[in-house]
């Protein structure tokens, strides 16, 4: 296909043209590639987040609205997201490594270590530090100081309904962010 420009390449963009696709990934992978690899400070990374942004913004080219602004602008808008998105999950991968690696140096003294319990149990804790406080307060009790619910009751000052009603809403977060069978937490 011709290289074409303006506004033919927009609307061809906009009409699903894969051709035009090609056109706009040539002319300004370069641009969004740069501000990646800068921001992130890793070329295979960089050119991950490339490729996302350009998945998406063709997913999303209905969204593009010629008249608020260029098309490579709202291609530095999508990367800019993209690239948030990349260091947010690069800082959640760290601080997982790193709770696993302390859970670890906790358990070196077991006779055999098992590296899946420890990385099990940073994703528990990192899961349960994202529970809202008044859940993550009785599910701690519960299970870190084995408290019963009358206990959390008495402790707290809450009512025991309210207790129980923390610890069975705590209890389904975790089942499902952490990918578990729900109808295992209600047989408990």
């Amino acid at each position: 296909m011709a290289d074409i420009d303006g506004a033919d390449l927009v609307d061809g963009f906009l009409a699903g043209d894969e051709g035009c696709l090609e056109i706009v990934h040539r002319r300004w992978s370069p641009l969004v590639h740069t501000l990646a690899r800068r921001s992130l400070g890793d070329a295979r990374e960089a050119e991950d987040v490339t490729q996302v942004v350009f998945l998406a913004a063709w997913r999303g080219r209905a969204g593009f609205a010629p008249d608020r602004g260029t098309l490579p602008g709202w291609l530095v808008g999508i990367a800019r997201r993209k690239i948030a998105d990349a260091l947010s999950a690069r800082t959640r991968r760290t601080e997982l490594v790193a709770a696993a690696g302390a859970a670890l140096l906790l358990t070196a003294d077991d006779a055999v270590v098992h590296p899946e319990a420890a990385v099990e149990r940073a994703l528990l804790a990192d899961e349960l530090a994202r529970l809202p406080v008044s859940q993550r307060r009785v599910l701690n009790l519960a299970f870190y100081d084995d408290l019963t619910q009358s206990q959390i009751a008495e402790l707290t000052g809450w009512p025991l309904g309210t207790v129980k009603s923390h610890a069975r809403r705590g209890l389904h977060r975790l089942a499902g962010r952490l990918g578990k069978d729900e109808d295992t937490v209600d047989a408990d």
